[in-house]
């Protein structure tokens, strides 16, 4: 689930940082933005006068967006992964190096989580009806979870040279890394440019660097867990790092008074069943922030949490219980999210401007 994580543009934290300073006098704030991937990105930076205008980075920026959705979009029958997922078993084809670095990054995470995360879980997906091939949302059977189940499994990929080939009639479906490799790839842009301060959100993924043009952190709003609107339960300052929050509040379906969440564990072919509401991990790379929290979201919330310390990943975890939701975070997140405590009314003001 993405979207749960938002810029708070609006709020300043100046003062609060002795390190903070400000950009030259002839900077300025810039922003756009548009649609992609079935939801919205915006950049902002601080630009100086001898930096690219918006007329010059929006084009990139949406051209780096245009490739992704190109090559790793589930949405798309023409895509480069959906005309993969169509082969059937025993083929190959020859792919762009990006969507093979993906491939081999959800192995290593399949591997880390004993195979509860993984890329192959489309045939999944579509039987519960959150896939893109959905036509309606249900509760399978035995029989028809056993028969999605053969088509699932990391091990049924493997690359050979510049292509990517599958034994079993598997489908790959990127939504839990590809918005977050979308974000590096245009923060890896902007930094080329020589623009030292920036934030970049797609579909929720972000990635924030430097300072604002009047010194003060980018500050990002982490959403409660609800539904029905968009409220900050913390604030955190943002520079050098991307971040992503996962969450099963928002896309499930109720059958019979029992609630089946979109995150799917692989290894049962069902709907995650534990308490973990979201959980926000913050890492250098977004891509790898992104597919983070999605691993950890399956795992639940004592799994994700021993997995989170093992691997020293900085995280941030909502779980319910029976008087309403446990906020948990790592000392990792506490170190990295700046430590600045905002008050819950500036924080929610900032969210409605």
């Amino acid at each position: 689930m993405r979207a749960c994580v938002f810029g708070l543009l609006s709020v300043g934290l100046a003062g609060c940082d002795p390190a903070a300073d400000p950009q030259t006098p002839d900077s300025r704030l810039e922003n756009f933005g548009g649609p992609t991937m079935g939801s919205s990105y915006s950049v902002s930076y601080v630009r100086r006068a001898d930096q690219p205008g918006v007329a010059v980075l929006q084009p990139e920026v949406q051209a780096i967006l245009a490739e992704v959705d190109q090559q790793m979009s589930t949405w798309r029958s023409d895509s480069d992964i959906e005309r993969f997922n169509a082969l059937p078993a025993d083929s190959c084809q020859a792919m762009p190096e990006p969507v093979l670095q993906l491939v081999n990054l959800g192995e290593q995470l399949s591997q880390t989580s004993e195979g509860r995360y993984d890329l192959t879980v489309e045939p999944l997906l579509n039987l519960w009806g959150f896939g893109p091939q959905s036509r309606t949302e249900q509760v399978p059977d035995a029989d028809q979870l056993a028969q999605a189940r053969l088509r699932v499994g990391h091990q049924h990929l493997r690359i050979e040279g510049q292509r990517l080939c599958k034994d079993a009639a598997v489908e790959v479906d990127f939504n839990s890394i590809a918005a977050g490799y979308a974000v590096d790839r245009i923060s890896a842009r902007i930094q080329a440019l020589g623009i030292k301060g920036f934030l970049v959100e797609a579909t929720g993924e972000l990635k924030a660097v430097g300072k604002k043009a009047d010194g003060s952190p980018w500050l990002i709003g982490l959403e409660q867990p609800r539904d029905d609107q968009r409220i900050a339960q913390r604030v955190i300052a943002l520079d050098g790092y991307g971040v992503s929050t996962s969450g099963d509040y928002r896309k499930y379906f109720l059958r019979d008074g029992h609630r089946y969440s979109h995150t799917l564990d692989a290894l049962t072919g069902a709907p995650v069943e534990h308490a973990l509401a979201s959980v926000t991990v913050m890492h250098p790379s977004a891509l790898m922030a992104d597919g983070l929290s999605t691993l950890l979201l399956i795992l639940g919330p004592e799994r994700g949490w021993d997995y989170a310390e093992q691997h020293h990943i900085a995280a941030f975890f909502v779980i319910r219980d029976d008087k309403g939701f446990i906020i948990r975070s790592n000392r990792a997140f506490d170190q990295l999210s700046g430590g600045h405590e905002v008050p819950t009314k500036l924080a929610n003001d900032a969210t409605k401007g």
